[in-house]
């Protein structure tokens, strides 16, 4: 891979803000800055939720913004709409592909108006008749917050009697909820830089769970690179992954979340249009893998500023 370092002038990266994944954000947004530094740029941390807000973002007049603010603010579009307006190069996808990405359930309507494999899933709200939801989806099923991310809210549902627990569980984060029906089965994730699809990972967790402390304190977690897939069926990972990619509108960098099961079908699970960059993160893993070291990641990156 080759990546060009074209002049980017002063690059502002945006992480922190205060939405449930500050904590991540704030190490993914170091872990950027001190890349840009270690490559010549002209680069500065900022954090909108205790330096002004956008205020504060335009008087540092950046001629680019590295987005590593996860989750609602930052991820969601909003953000992205924000430096439309100001004329602001950005990472990342577009407006549109930000906020539906942010989605998780109007991610799916898209891919299944468009054929593509997904869990079948329904909305929750409190006065649900779970018993109804569990013989639908099955058990074990998911429930989860619509719009969170990390896993935030997720509950792996077992019976019946603990869904409206689970629903309000995750309706702390998110005031629309999902149920997920569950696939059993290996988890995989691809990365994507451009149209490029990086190598596949395969994620094994010991509790059988990818949650938030698998995703980011935990040392047990282990990320199988190769995947173990054969070379047609990683294949078929990749292009299903930048189909849905796609699907959203989605451009620069980002990252898909599969599912495969026993029967070896693919089941898209998410996009995440600004996925991790900290030192547990899959997108850094998947790059180092096929030769792409950090700093060059962090560069190539933002080399796609403004095409989204």
């Amino acid at each position: 891979m080759t990546v060009q370092t074209t002049g980017q002038g002063r690059v502002v990266v945006v992480y922190g803000g205060d939405s449930a994944e500050r904590e991540v954000s704030l190490k993914s947004g170091a872990a950027v800055l001190a890349a840009l530094r270690h490559s010549g740029v002209d680069a500065i941390g900022f954090d909108p939720a205790e330096q002004g807000g956008l205020a504060g973002l335009e008087a540092l007049a950046p001629d680019r913004v590295f987005i590593a603010l996860h989750g609602r603010g930052g991820e969601d579009g909003t953000l992205q709409g924000a430096l439309e307006l100001l004329g602001i190069p950005y990472t990342g996808s577009g407006v549109l592909a930000s906020a539906l990405g942010m989605d998780k359930q109007r991610t799916k309507l898209v891919w299944q108006a468009l054929g593509l494999p997904t869990p079948e899933s329904v909305m929750l709200g409190p006065d649900a008749d779970w018993p109804a939801v569990a013989e639908r989806l099955g058990l074990p099923l998911i429930v989860k917050p619509v719009h969170e991310g990390s896993t935030l809210g997720i509950t792996i549902v077992e019976t019946p009697e603990a869904l409206e627990a689970a629903y309000r569980d995750a309706a702390r984060f998110d005031a629309r909820v999902m149920a997920e029906r569950f696939v059993r089965g290996e988890e995989y994730t691809v990365s994507l830089l451009g149209d490029e699809a990086l190598p596949a990972i395969r994620v094994e967790v010991p509790s059988g769970f990818y949650d938030y402390e698998a995703k980011y304190l935990s040392d047990e977690t282990r990320y199988h690179l190769p995947c173990g897939l054969e070379t047609d069926e990683e294949r078929e990972l990749a292009d299903l992954c930048r189909q849905a990619f796609a699907a959203v509108g989605g451009a620069g960098w980002g990252r898909v979340d599969v599912m495969r099961d026993a029967q070896g079908r693919f089941w898209l699970l998410e996009v995440n249009t600004v996925p991790g960059m900290t030192d547990h993160s899959l997108v850094p893993q998947a790059a180092a893998h096929a030769g792409l070291d950090f700093d060059a990641l962090v560069l190539r990156i933002l080399d796609s500023a403004g095409q989204g």
